[in-house]
């Protein structure tokens, strides 16, 4: 069985680490250089770092900080925000991305997924889906959150696996922020609709709510931000935890 995976996300706008709930109300977490290092230290299996505010004019600043981050850790960390194109990908690798995330641009254009598999391999490229129930129904959202679109979570997910993405990372609209848990029986759709790894993202308040990701979710590995930015869980306990449940953890 493969070892399910802690990721601390760092949601990077104008330089800093910040959070919201429900992805608005963002408040400041820190220096996402030196809260990498820290996770790194701690145990993390990967980081993800997300720039919500990413524009081409930002994009040489994000590849900076990108290497700044590179530089001080020793896992794998993927990278997304802004990327449009194959080329807006070259940057982020020179810098030290393992992986790249993409999710607006992918909806956009979906061939995106193909292209990016083609060129850098299956393993490279993470499809982030936000979605939140809209009449019943897990939607689709994009522009970081914000705009609604004509995509169900389910087809689209199912969709960006036959196009070539080796992950998915399913943020629940809904859940984010909450500390209530994690959006459980979507997870464990996508994971026997799927083959590929998928994330959960979205809701960690407790401990014992990564053990429901995956054990009930079904989950291959539970993404979160600000119980980890505000000292709320560590992630040593949190592993202790999770081994304790018979959880197969790499530690």
């Amino acid at each position: 069985m493969l070892t399910k995976r802690i990721i601390p996300c760092l949601d990077i706008k104008d330089g800093r680490t910040v959070k919201g709930v429900n992805f608005i109300d963002l408040r400041d977490a820190g220096d996402p250089v030196e809260l990498a290092a820290v996770y790194a230290d701690q145990g993390a299996d990967e980081l993800v770092f997300l720039d919500i505010s990413a524009t081409n004019e930002k994009r040489k600043t994000f590849a900076s900080l990108v290497k700044r981050i590179a530089e001080r850790i020793n896992i794998p960390f993927t990278v997304g925000g802004g990327i449009n194109s194959v080329e807006d990908v070259a940057p982020l690798l020179e810098a030290g991305a393992d992986k790249v995330s993409i999710n607006s641009a992918a909806v956009r254009n979906p061939e995106l997924i193909d292209q990016l598999c083609a060129q850098f391999g299956s393993q490279f490229v993470v499809l982030a889906i936000d979605a939140r129930k809209v009449d019943n129904q897990w939607t689709v959202h994009t522009h970081g959150g914000t705009k609604p679109v004509d995509k169900k979570l389910f087809s689209w997910a199912k969709e960006g696996q036959e196009r070539g993405a080796g992950e998915i990372l399913f943020t629940s609209m809904d859940h984010d922020g909450t500390k209530n848990g994690f959006a459980l029986d979507p997870l464990a759709k996508l994971n026997q609709l799927l083959t590929i790894p998928v994330i959960a993202s979205g809701g960690a308040g407790l401990p014992f709510h990564f053990v429901e990701a995956f054990t009930l979710g079904k989950a291959d590995a539970a993404l979160a931000a600000s119980v980890f930015h505000f000292g709320e869980i560590k992630i040593p306990e949190l592993k202790k935890i999770l081994i304790d449940h018979h959880l197969p953890i790499r530690h």
